[in-house]
């Protein structure tokens, strides 16, 4: 526990809720005991929800059912777009995460956006709450700056691009391959290659865009998986507008894409995703986006977009710390809760 990192979490959350205060979003609370429609890509890292240690004691309609601690409030943000435009979330997101590393944290805190506007306009809304958090941050007295433990990095984030690099996820394999990194189109792309593709632009922040679409029939598995609620990009088959924000240190940071937003879709591209067939492995079924589901075919929605920035691995790059246990004031892992 560290009073810097403390004054550290206080200000960049300051300065991104001042940004999207400025910008027109409203903040939201979403629930954090939910259904699976909390849930992110990978449904095996959820934690179940007991009382008295007994699982099915949530009973909707009298038949016992799962309820989980939320990894996100996405979908519970896109229900209100239609009427408030602009939305937005934090809270923690929970992760049964299956190791202890440098990386991951069981808890962490996320900040999520969801807005009426297109993909190009999401990158742009990226950009602006990151260097809200760094200019707010440096512009700080000297003082502050010093207890909140950023006096070194001030020099490298005082150049941080107004425009962010972008590279398209077919780009980045063919530019990892080129630098003799064994990858095959299909792979996800790990942190080492990440940090491979970060030295090439002299470590600042870049976008990885255009993912392979997980619900495009191919003729094998792919790896590289994404949550089924990406739009497919229409001019780039087997592609969907989402895009992954790596910042040096911290890694992947922000997960971002166009949402589908016409019911007949979502439900076809849920009932064909990875995360569907795990979820219906684990007693699940269409009913746990029952709520999502109805809310989209009674009220309909427009074209929005939206994203998820991991505090945690934010802050780890604003610190240029190797670990992200070093990063939070209160990390929390499989081997360390208080």
């Amino acid at each position: 526990m560290s009073f810097s990192t403390a004054k550290l979490e206080h200000y960049a959350m300051k300065f991104a809720r001042r940004y999207l205060d400025d910008h027109g979003f409203f903040e939201m609370f979403p629930p954090r005991i939910v259904r699976a429609s909390g849930a992110c890509e990978n449904i095996d890292t959820l934690f179940e929800v007991a009382m008295d240690g007994q699982m099915d004691w949530f009973k909707p309609e009298g038949k016992s059912s799962h309820a989980y601690l939320a990894q996100t409030g996405q979908l519970y943000l896109e229900a209100f777009v239609p009427e408030l435009n602009k939305t937005y979330c934090v809270g923690s997101s929970f992760r049964a995460e299956p190791k202890v590393d440098e990386r991951h944290l069981t808890e962490f805190t996320l900040l999520e956006i969801e807005f009426v506007g297109n993909f190009d306009q999401l990158l742009r809304h990226i950009e602006g709450v990151i260097q809200a958090m760094v200019h707010g941050i440096i512009s700080l007295p000297a003082s502050e700056i010093k207890d909140s433990g950023l006096l070194d990095r001030v020099q490298k984030l005082s150049i941080l691009p107004h425009k962010f690099k972008k590279i398209s996820y077919d780009e980045a394999i063919a530019k990892l391959q080129e630098l003799g990194e064994t990858i095959h189109w299909g792979d996800d792309i790990s942190s080492a290659h990440e940090k491979r593709l970060l030295t090439e632009i002299d470590n600042q922040p870049l976008f990885i865009v255009r993912y392979p679409d997980p619900i495009f029939k191919r003729d094998k598995e792919i790896e590289v998986e994404k949550f089924f609620n990406m739009i497919p990009d229409h001019e780039n088959a087997g592609r969907v507008l989402s895009a992954d924000l790596i910042l040096p240190f911290g890694g992947e940071s922000v997960g971002a894409a166009a949402r589908v937003y016409q019911s007949a879709e979502m439900i076809d591209r849920l009932k064909n995703s990875k995360m569907f067939a795990r979820l219906v492995e684990k007693g699940g079924s269409l009913d746990d986006f029952k709520w999502y589901i109805n809310n989209l075919e009674e009220k309909g929605s427009l074209p929005h977009a939206g994203c998820g920035f991991g505090v945690a691995r934010i802050l780890q790059w604003l610190l240029g710390k190797n670990s992200i246990i070093d990063s939070v004031t209160f990390p929390s892992n499989r081997g360390h809760i208080i």
